[in-house]
């Protein structure tokens, strides 16, 4: 009877299990928001009965199976729940309204699962609105917006520092700026052409110009603080940042804006009575910026296109330490060397598009976004003074200066000068297109190609080729260009109710350029090899500097993640990458968040992680020229390639290689109130860095580096390499409150904060520049480590209050920077433990050593709605006027100005230029 009732039961089964599944039927449809009407994506979409469950993809459909009597529940954070009775239809579409201010912490980056609410995720991402943080501040480029938004997130205007003056580059928790990927709308964002050799952050580096991007093009910016390489690839060490684009329709946004710094401490035109410097107005560093935003539909289905278009012309800065008392602690002496100290100039614009259009029955999606922007900038070099250095000047056979009407100048002390000028004209363009949709067994699928390219060209003016005399003053210096095309295809699924799995690939290409400047630019032109070679301020690339080189990347990925119960999510992702240049990587993440309670989450996460040497750093040469008792000498930054280089024993340069650990909470104490508190931990191996230069005339070099450098009749050589290992140790630290004071008034403030330190646990010296511990130091001295560690204070934290009721609303900002210690280049030049004379005694020596104590930085804002369209933002940035400390040892003022800018300080901190007043109006018809 046994196995008679088990057939029995087991029919039974079956019958009523084949009962219940033909009365199934497939349910499709599409959410959207009930306002704006934009598709919703990763909206929790279950079967009350079966509890079977799926969620919206990026075009927020949906497809399950249901009985035709079910009711199907419809939920996501920050949207009302819903109960909808299916009552046998087979196409569901759905209007969600959304419930909270939690609709805009809604991140996409850091999973390939529909997105989540920020204090969701497994680990930390920071949401920027940018409409609302541009108006606040007279800060007019994203860059240095989200320097004052995110709490490890690092950037310095440079000065004194070549094409670092040019252009934006940032840092994520002290890491290098090409350690953080930057993506568009979930895609891979090229990199500069341009390889930082000077300025104090980044040097040796790469990274992408955040300025390129106009502000009014960007809905949000997130901020994944966790290393990603197994999920993105190459550059994710430090985070990605995901530029989110807009995609309003028939609304025209923006806003025109103005500002001036308003320095009366350290702007010259106060005391230019001392006339030794060159200076603008009493309010200089003057801009004006417009951003406007216009979106259109397109077909019926919720297709748009939207265009921004920006323009941005700022003056330059003028600072020096302008006082004249030796018995003040703020007196320096004259600064010879660098009479027009500041900011440079820039003048830019550009366009931005984001399109999307839906086709065939709903399930498929065109989409495409790109733009192209412009900017030349203009900045000044050192200063060459006729004193010091005739062979700099045209001159007459028997010697006489050619006073060159409106470079020549002269101070009020006789002393004849001039002042090179550096422009940089950059152009950068990109363009990505794709199209992505449901399978019909529920696949979400995604195919893209990007393409992007930047072109960085050189020029100085105002200078002289001292050995061709007066008669052309404007060079063409070259310059260097870098194309990356990347294709992807991407595959994901729920194929569970509580497990999501994705897989993919992607193709990159990537072509580098350097290319010569005109003859001029670079040649010595004086038989006696008496004067200067070369265009001042920025001799130009030489034909034998040129390069042309390309790669190719091949990778591969799978990421699952998983609810494995409503409280424990957990994430996994692994990938393999091919290099045609230097071979395989292979990386891995683990991250997980448990909800302990309902008001709090505990996350963590565990990965390797990579960054390929950039093609910049592989082939970046430079050459340039030095008279030493009237012999012409070169020194030369040379390529991976080189014969000098490998002669020195520099190896190939392979990838950076990193493990990184986090651990952190997320709590809501209260219903308006979240604290983030995320602790982390980088080791980073083999990071490439410019190392020192090493001399001919050293007899302790290896003897095989001699006879290269003197084959190609090189004095001085440096070299990039895998140089040093470090470790980074940090925590970041975000509370914020947004409430409702009434039904017209609100109070929010937030705080965030990075308490950080650096370790630099390893110096690769190569065996043949390890012979001497002098030879072992210059590889990678002293100075060079001090910046290494000074790339984000230790600590970095602000305060931001905002009061609004009706149409008055009124802020304040108050930022910390902490402390940082820099190293001068010492009485030898080599920034070899620097050492300089004291003033008191010539043959007692003081450390060259800067510190920069920690500042406060307060910053006040009032807003005032004119109408229902058009709002008015006043205020002013750094309202104290506080600057960095003076970069001097009080013991040795005489050595002043040996640091990197040649000015007062170093561009660390708040910066030099001081209170900053502006003005916006924004507007939205």
């Amino acid at each position: 009877m046994q196995p008679i009732k088990q057939l029995l039961l087991t029919l039974v089964t079956f019958l009523v299990t084949y009962f219940l599944y033909a009365q199934q039927q497939t349910v499709t449809g599409k959410v959207t928001d009930a306002k704006t009407g934009e598709p919703v994506a990763g909206v929790s979409i279950q079967v009350r009965a079966s509890k079977a469950g799926t969620t919206t993809n990026d075009d927020g459909v949906f497809s399950i199976q249901a009985g035709a009597n079910d009711i199907l529940e419809i939920s996501r954070v920050g949207y009302k729940t819903l109960s909808i009775n299916i009552n046998g239809q087979s196409t569901i579409n759905i209007n969600f309204e959304s419930s909270a201010q939690e609709l805009g912490q809604i991140v996409l980056v850091g999973s390939r699962r529909g997105g989540r609410v920020k204090t969701e995720t497994a680990v930390p991402v920071d949401v920027v609105n940018v409409a609302q943080a541009t108006l606040s501040t007279g800060r007019m480029d994203i860059t240095s917006i989200l320097n004052y938004a995110a709490p490890s997130f690092n950037y310095n205007k440079q000065s004194g520092s070549d094409g670092a003056d040019h252009i934006d580059l940032a840092t994520l928790r002290g890491l290098g700026p090409d350690q953080t990927l930057v993506l568009i709308n979930g895609k891979r964002r090229h990199q500069t052409a341009f390889v930082a050799v000077f300025g104090t952050r980044g040097r040796g580096n790469s990274g992408t110009d955040l300025s390129a991007i106009p502000v009014a093009a960007i809905e949000r910016v997130e901020i994944l603080r966790d290393g990603a390489s197994a999920q993105y690839g190459s550059d994710a060490i430090a985070g990605v940042i995901n530029i989110i684009l807009k995609k309003t329709t028939h609304e025209f946004t923006g806003n025109i804006g103005y500002s001036g710094y308003y320095d009366h401490r350290y702007n010259p035109f106060f005391k230019k009575e001392q006339g030794q410097y060159i200076y603008g107005k009493a309010i200089d560093g003057n801009a004006i910026n417009f951003n406007g935003n216009y979106g259109l539909t397109l077909g019926k289905k919720g297709g748009f296109i939207n265009f921004t278009g920006n323009f941005l012309r700022q003056g330059k800065t003028y600072r020096q330490a302008l006082e004249t008392d030796p018995s003040k602690s703020d007196f320096m002496y004259t600064n010879i060397y660098r009479r027009a100290h500041g900011d440079g100039s820039v003048t830019g614009g550009g366009i931005f598009y984001n399109a999307e259009l839906p086709a065939g029955k709903g399930k498929t999606t065109l989409y495409s976004f790109g733009g192209y922007n412009y900017k030349a900038s203009d900045a000044y070099a050192f200063t060459r003074n006729f004193s010091a250095r005739p062979d700099r000047f045209p001159t007459q056979p028997n010697g006489d200066l050619i006073e060159v009407p409106g470079i020549i100048m002269t101070a009020i002390d006789g002393e004849k000068y001039f002042n090179p000028h550096i422009q940089t004209h950059i152009g950068d363009i990109s363009v990505a297109a794709g199209v992505r949709g449901v399978s019909k067994d529920n696949w979400n699928w995604d195919v893209s190609n990007t393409t992007g390219n930047n072109n960085f060209h050189f020029y100085g003016d105002k200078t002289f080729n001292a050995s061709k005399g007066a008669s052309q003053t404007h060079f063409d210096d070259g310059g260097f260009a870098l194309l990356q095309n990347t294709t992807n295809i991407n595959f994901s699924k729920e194929l569970f109710s509580n497990f999501n799995l994705a897989v993919g690939g992607e193709y990159r290409y990537e072509r580098y350029k350097l290319f010569a400047g005109e003859e001029a630019s670079y040649t010595n032109y004086d038989p006696n090899g008496d004067k200067a070679t070369g265009s001042q301020g920025f001799p130009g690339y030489q034909p034998n500097d040129e390069v042309k080189a390309d790669r190719s990347v091949l990778g591969f990925y799978l990421d699952g993640e998983m609810d494995v119960t409503k409280s424990f999510l957990l994430n996994g992702a692994v990938r393999v990458e091919s290099y045609s240049d230097f071979g395989l990587t292979r990386n891995f993440k683990l991250a997980t968040r448990l909800k302990a309670t309902n008001n709090f989450n505990l996350r963590g996460s565990v990965s390797t992680g990579f960054r390929a040497p950039s093609l910049a750093q592989i082939n970046f040469s430079s050459t340039f020229t030095t008279v030493q008792g009237g012999n012409i000498a070169e020194v030369k930054i040379a390529p991976n390639y080189s014969p000098i280089t490998k002669a020195a024993g520099i190896p190939k340069l392979k990838q950076e290689k990193s493990t990184n650990v986090s651990m952190g909470f997320v709590w809501k104490p209260f219903k308006d109130v979240t604290l983030t508190v995320d602790g982390y931990w980088v080791r980073v191996k083999d990071r490439v860095v410019l190392s020192g230069q090493f001399s001919v005339d050293d007899n302790t070099l290896d003897p095989a580096l001699i006879n290269a450098m003197q084959n190609l009749n090189v004095s001085l050589a440096q070299f990039f390499a895998n140089a040093v290992n470090t470790t980074n140790r940090g925590i970041d630290i975000v509370l914020e409150n947004n409430n409702k004071t009434g039904v017209n008034s609100y109070f929010k403030w937030v705080f965030t904060g990075n308490f950080q330190e650096m370790k630099i646990n390893k110096v690769n010296v190569p065996a043949k520049l390890s012979g001497t511990a002098d030879l072992r130091a210059t590889f990678f001295s002293d100075r060079e480590r001090a910046f290494v560690l000074a790339s984000a204070p230790k600590s970095k934290f602000a305060i931001n209050l905002e009061y609004g009721k009706n149409k008055f609303s009124v802020g304040t900002r108050f930022t910390y920077f902490g402390k940082i210690t820099l190293l001068g280049y010492g009485e030898d030049g080599l920034g070899i433990n620097p050492m300089v004379p004291s003033d008191a005694n010539a043959n007692v020596y003081v450390p060259d050593q800067y510190f920069y104590n920690g500042k406060m930085v307060s910053d006040v804002y009032l807003g005032y709605q004119l109408s229902k369209k058009i709002n008015l933002n006043i205020g002013a940035d750094n309202v104290f006027n506080i600057h960095p400390d003076l970069g001097i040892n009080p013991l040795a003022r005489g050595w002043a100005f040996n640091n990197e800018t040649g000015g007062p300080w170093d561009a660390v901190q708040m910066g030099g230029n001081g209170i900053r007043f502006f003005a916006k109006i924004g507007f939205k018809f």
